[in-house]
């Protein structure tokens, strides 16, 4: 992975990727809606459009997460790409300087999908910051442990969601 030894200023990255025998429209219609979300991620615990549009680029929604080591916070997420049935992206807390960006790639292939899920860590501060800021000598150890955790989590939840897209009536 590209973020071994990195430095939270290098903005880390952290992708995986799995091949779903379902259709990139029902793969979309999953991984943008981020209300259901909380059901394929340890993490994250809620998350809520702030207004009507849903998925497109400007909208934005709250989302809830908890984390043994972290605790409990709230960020607003707003999308920044929104390509139907291709890419959504979001920008965690502030579009021009997030804490992170997350992106889901889709790409027919094969008859089904191929899915992506890929994140950056900052260039804005978040939470980790504060954690680094106490222990800057142990940042890369920091910094890699929760790359290492972000590609965990992400590793099930595209797995959730190939479940969720496999197992629907309507591939």
């Amino acid at each position: 992975m590209e973020w071994t030894g990195a430095k939270y200023a290098d903005g880390p990255t952290a992708e995986v990727e799995t091949w779903i025998d379902a259709s990139p429209r029902r793969v979309w219609e999953i991984v943008t809606d981020v209300e259901s979300m909380p059901q394929m991620s340890s993490e994250l615990q809620s998350a809520n459009w702030l207004d009507a549009a849903g998925p497109a680029v400007g909208s934005a929604f709250v989302g809830t997460n908890s984390h043994p080591a972290l605790g409990e916070w709230s960020t607003t997420s707003y999308v920044v790409e929104c390509d139907p049935e291709r890419v959504f992206a979001w920008a965690v807390q502030d579009p021009d300087n997030p804490t992170a960006t997350w992106r889901f790639t889709l790409r027919d292939r094969d008859g089904g999908t191929q899915l992506r899920q890929w994140v950056r860590m900052g260039p804005g501060r978040s939470g980790l910051s504060q954690a680094i800021d106490q222990m800057p000598d142990k940042e890369e150890k920091i910094v890699f442990v929760r790359m290492r955790e972000f590609e965990t989590a992400m590793t099930a939840t595209v797995a959730a969601i190939k479940q969720r897209a496999e197992s629907a009536g309507d591939r």
